[in-house]
């Protein structure tokens, strides 16, 4: 009996640490040189790479100033993150850096420690080579040419100082000109400004997406573009509505700060499906079929419908 209780807890360690294992090798870092020889002053791209699984979360390395003494670090871009083509459970991750260096020189980029949750993996080294700017040591100094006598007549000095004369004709003919104008000018009645009041936000939206349904983006092979704007609509919507920021942010982040507004479910379901999808569409190259099309536009004029201010006047929501 304790011989089998043994042998089933020591392969459930072997079975876990097989799993780790497994896990830890498909997580894999590799660093690249944008130029590996530069000359002094240039300027290249550090790409810090890391091919995980979708599940995992890595750090990658924060580079302030310097990555050694004799390369700077200029500045640090945003990540830019590529599914596998045909398995959407792994994923690259691109950190880039610019960076340049001021002395000749062949220099070694240490290898770049990236954490994950159970780990840590290393990328490779790498060799900048900084070449210096050739000077012809053979040419013979020459010394500087004195100055040469010229004759300057009034033609020269009027070129040089025309502005001390074309400034009070200017000034006096801009005077005579005011008078003028002021004597002569007609009377008008003031001018009262109407300014249109701004259109809510439902309205703006409806009218966008209507636009976007005329234009046959998707009929006419061009789902990307049919994505990309659906999404910006809604965004642009949820700004004004809501109050959130939705630019520059992920779709998991705008959730995040919708998650305490008062929604129907139902509503919100509709928005995750169309930009959820759309993500997919723009990063991941998925080609959705034309009723997905269809009930991605559908689904935003519900949620436009559905969560618009009601106006009072109008009695309920707007119909579509």
């Amino acid at each position: 009996m304790k011989n089998q209780f043994f042998n089933y807890i020591l392969a459930l360690v072997v079975f876990t640490c097989f799993c780790c294992k497994t896990e830890a090798q498909n997580i894999q870092a590799e660093a690249k040189l944008q130029q590996y020889t530069i000359r002094i002053g240039d300027q290249t791209k550090l790409f810090l790479s890391v091919h995980q699984p979708a599940k995992v979360h890595v750090n990658f390395p924060k580079l302030t100033d310097t990555i050694t003494s004799k390369i700077q670090v200029i500045s640090t871009n945003k990540p830019d993150t590529t599914f596998d083509q045909g398995d959407r459970s792994n994923f690259t991750v691109i950190q880039s850096y610019l960076i340049t260096s001021f002395e000749p020189g062949t220099y070694t980029i240490p290898a770049f420690s990236i954490g994950t949750e159970k780990e840590v993996v290393k990328t490779n080294e790498l060799t900048l080579q900084v070449q210096t700017v050739k000077v012809d040591t053979t040419k013979a100094i020459y010394d500087i040419k004195q100055p040469l006598q010229v004759s300057y007549t009034f033609l020269d000095w009027l070129h040089d100082n025309w502005y001390w004369v074309a400034g009070p004709l200017v000034l006096i003919a801009l005077v005579v000109g005011l008078i003028w104008y002021l004597k002569t000018r007609p009377k008008t009645e003031p001018v009262v400004k109407v300014v249109a009041p701004a259109l809510p936000p439902h309205i703006v939206a409806l009218d966008q997406l209507k636009a976007l349904r005329d234009k046959k983006l998707w009929q006419n092979d061009q789902v990307k573009a049919y994505y990309i704007e659906l999404s910006d609509i809604l965004r642009e919507y949820l700004e004004k509505r809501y109050v959130v920021k939705t630019h520059e942010k992920t779709t998991d982040e705008i959730f995040i700060g919708l998650k305490r507004i008062s929604m129907p479910e139902e509503s919100r379901t509709r928005l995750k499906q169309v930009l959820v999808l759309a993500d997919l569409v723009k990063f991941a190259k998925e080609r959705p079929l034309p009723p997905e099309n269809e009930l991605s536009m559908d689904n935003s004029l519900d949620f436009v419908v559905k969560t618009q201010l009601t106006d009072p006047k109008e009695g309920g929501p707007t119909n579509v």
